[in-house]
């Protein structure tokens, strides 16, 4: 196995295919990438068992020797993004370690063999979709933060993903927020509404592929998984077995405080009385009244902050309390200068959107007592 290949041909492609390797693993080989050759066309592939992704390189020219090896992920990234830009990069096998040279520089590697590399197992497509890719990372960034972090509630350590005629929705909650947001599909979906949940890493790893605003990605669902092909890049990602929550539910409906705020000037209070929140539970208080909210942060150590902003509110008062962490970012999801908080009373959940016609994305926020 031989092959040459200039650095930033192979730099990107290596870098986020490395990404599904995770650093701490019970099985060796899941440290490793595996990387094939055969003629002008080099494919590395990387997984976790969990997620897989797979670049495919077109050489300038033909491998001396073809073959496969699989060689540790982050070494491997670590020293192509060390070498000098633009340098050529040989890669070949000598007495079963990779040896990878450049100019005056020389580095071995130990391997590991390629047949014992383990594969995603993928089962046939049922349907797919076709998305533009801006609109896609969009849709992502406006939601992912919502998503729970090792939750025993597995179903919640990931995003819904709902798919409905023309539309794909996708929804996020960790139980104390939730975000949804939708954008439109390029074709049609034929048949009924259609829920998948992508888990956390997947939609973390397949955000990375959209490189390309203006082109598309089609996505195939099978009933286990999912696998999305752009730009000589494959991914697959196994589904999360289970029920999302009724969303639509946690809806808070007949709320009759609407206020209407300047988003930068809110964002820029809260972000400045969470400096003196408590650092374990970040509580504010939240006081509405007539053309302004009050805003009011204190800690252990006696400290406090007050803020108060300029609304548009007629109506009576009312006193709330917030994670003030979870409020900043729903307010850095939102995309117009001015938001829109519709809220009923001090124990209801406050529900959050762009001030103007953008009804693409909303946001509930539940209250916590302080």
């Amino acid at each position: 196995m031989k092959f040459s290949v200039n650095r930033e041909a192979l730099l990107r492609p290596l870098t986020i295919v490395a990404g599904a390797v995770e650093r701490r693993q019970t099985m060796p080989i899941l440290s490793n990438l595996l990387i094939k050759v055969s003629g002008k066309k080099l494919l590395i592939t990387g997984t976790d068992l969990e997620v897989e992704l797979s670049a495919t390189i077109e050489l300038e020219s033909a491998a001396e020797e073809k073959g496969d090896i699989t060689v540790p992920a982050r070494k491997l990234v670590d020293i192509c993004k060390s070498l000098p830009e633009s340098c050529d990069i040989v890669f070949a096998l000598d007495a079963g370690k990779a040896v990878v040279k450049s100019g005056r520089s020389r580095y071995t590697l130990a391997t590991l063999p390629a047949a014992d590399f383990p594969s995603v197992q993928k089962d046939e497509s049922s349907f797919s979709a076709t998305v533009n890719q801006g609109d896609f990372a969009q849709l992502i960034d406006r939601t992912a933060f919502s998503m729970a972090q090792q939750d025993v509630r597995y179903y919640l350590n990931g995003m819904l993903w709902e798919l409905s005629g023309k539309k794909l929705k996708a929804v996020a909650t960790d139980g104390h927020r939730l975000a949804i947001a939708h954008i439109d599909l390029v074709d049609k979906v034929e048949g009924g509404k259609q829920q998948f949940i992508v888990p956390r890493k997947g939609v973390v790893e397949l955000t990375r592929l959209l490189s390309d605003e203006s082109a598309t990605i089609t996505i195939e669902f099978g009933v286990n998984h999912i696998r999305a092909t752009t730009n000589g890049m494959v991914f697959v990602s196994k589904l999360v077995d289970g029920k999302f929550p009724d969303y639509e539910r946690v809806l808070p409906k007949g709320g009759n405080k609407i206020v209407v705020a300047e988003r930068g000037e809110l964002k820029s209070a809260l972000s400045r009385s969470a400096i003196l929140s408590n650092e374990k539970f970040r509580g504010i208080r939240f006081t509405l009244s007539d053309g302004m909210v009050g805003i009011q942060a204190n800690n252990p150590e006696q400290e406090e902050a007050h803020e108060e902003v300029s609304v548009n509110y007629q109506g009576d008062s009312v006193e709330m309390g917030f994670n003030v962490s979870y409020l900043i970012d729903v307010l850095g999801a939102l995309r117009s200068d001015q938001v829109t908080m519709t809220l009923s009373d001090s124990n209801s959940s406050a529900l959050v959107q762009d001030g103007d016609t953008d009804n693409n994305a909303l946001y509930v926020v539940m209250p916590m007592r302080l």
